[in-house]
């Protein structure tokens, strides 16, 4: 068995699955070590207390899966073509979600992909007729284990971490997801890395509504939007709310005025086009959705990470950034006679940021109850 040879199969067998690029890291993060725990010593990472756990494999993957030599790492591409994120954000009456979480929920598909990719490997060790490498070493992992997966994505030469502390690749930008494979076969390690090209580009920083970029590839995760609409479950300061705008799941703005995302490359997966029920609808009209409703509309997408609580808590902020318009006003009101007191807080600073713009005093609605 040539490795070499075998490595160009298997970026063959991956791109016949849609992937766009593929890489191969060795196991060695420390590099990422000293970030990491001071990220976390800082208390960075907000309610994330699952970063804090297991960092012992995440530090070192071996752990994770005993056996493992090398890590596989590939990306996919998932902006859709005209989905006018720009527009959507500059209407305040329209709901902004975050791209990624337009179509499919990326986790099952990249993770099956993977799958196929693995058991493909797999099928051709064992015709090499390399039993030693072959069986419970073939991992497939996408965002769903103790994985540091861009400082993996970095080693792999997929693109390097940029300011935003996304991952950036000078052809593809940051529109991508990332997948790996943990195997034990001795694959060439991808050489060299990319370089990071970021310079003194300070966009992402400047964009992001919060603030919550304190520094270049320093991320407080208790000011970004991405974290307080989705992994926060309880009440978001009131002083930071009014930057929200009308985003109600995620945040895009640092990696829509990145300078490596003026020509993005768009997804070629059907799984990837955005479902009509989500993308550039009415705030009112999402808030008007009933718990089953919500449950319907959501089915089989990335938005399932959050319940109907938080689903309306973040769009009563929306809408307390938008226009103060006598609908609205009322559907706030009538909404607040059966919301649960965390959503029946954040109604009742939209209307009070509503009565705000000029349209009166608005009589104050019976108290929440569920």
């Amino acid at each position: 068995m040539n490795p070499a040879t075998l490595l160009e199969k298997i970026k063959i067998w991956a791109q016949e699955l849609g992937f766009q690029e593929l890489g191969v890291a060795d196991l060695d993060l420390s590099e990422h070590e000293s970030h990491l725990t001071e990220w976390l010593a800082k208390g960075l990472n907000g309610e994330m207390g699952y970063m804090e756990r297991n960092l012992a494999k995440r530090l070192h993957p071996e752990l994770l899966l005993p056996g493992t030599f090398r890590i596989i790492t590939a990306r996919m591409n998932y902006l859709a073509r005209d989905t006018r994120p720009k527009e959507s954000l500059a209407s305040a009456e329209t709901a902004y979600i975050s791209r990624y979480a337009l179509g499919r929920d990326y986790h099952k598909l990249i993770r099956k992909r993977l799958a196929k990719l693995a058991a493909r490997i797999n099928a051709h060790m064992k015709e090499s007729e390399q039993p030693q490498l072959v069986g419970e070493c073939f991992r497939a992992f996408t965002d769903s284990a103790p994985i540091l997966e861009k400082a993996l994505a970095h080693k792999s030469g997929l693109g390097w971490i940029g300011k935003n502390t996304l991952v950036l690749n000078k052809e593809a930008g940051s529109w991508f997801f990332l997948g790996e494979i943990f195997t034990n076969i001795p694959l060439p390690v991808s050489q060299p890395k990319m370089e990071d090209a970021c310079g003194a580009c300070q966009a992402c920083i400047t964009v992001c509504p919060t603030k919550a970029l304190i520094a270049p590839k320093k991320l407080d995760a208790r000011r970004c939007i991405s974290y307080l609409t989705i992994e926060h479950k309880g009440s978001i300061d009131p002083d930071l709310r009014p930057h929200f705008g009308n985003r109600i799941y995620g945040c895009d703005d640092c990696q829509l005025h990145c300078p490596w995302n003026r020509m993005p490359q768009s997804t070629q997966e059907e799984d990837f086009t955005p479902r009509s029920p989500l993308l550039n609808r009415p705030l009112a009209e999402l808030f008007a959705w009933s718990e089953e409703e919500f449950l319907k509309y959501t089915e089989g997408s990335a938005i399932r990470r959050i319940n109907y609580e938080q689903w309306q808590r973040n769009l009563a902020i929306a809408i307390g950034n938008g226009p103060a318009q006598p609908g609205v006003i009322s559907q706030l009101q009538e909404k607040r006679k059966t919301a649960t007191p965390l959503v029946a807080e954040h109604i009742d600073w939209a209307l009070e940021q509503l009565e705000k713009k000029g349209s009166g005093p608005i009589k104050p609605s019976p108290p929440g109850r569920r």
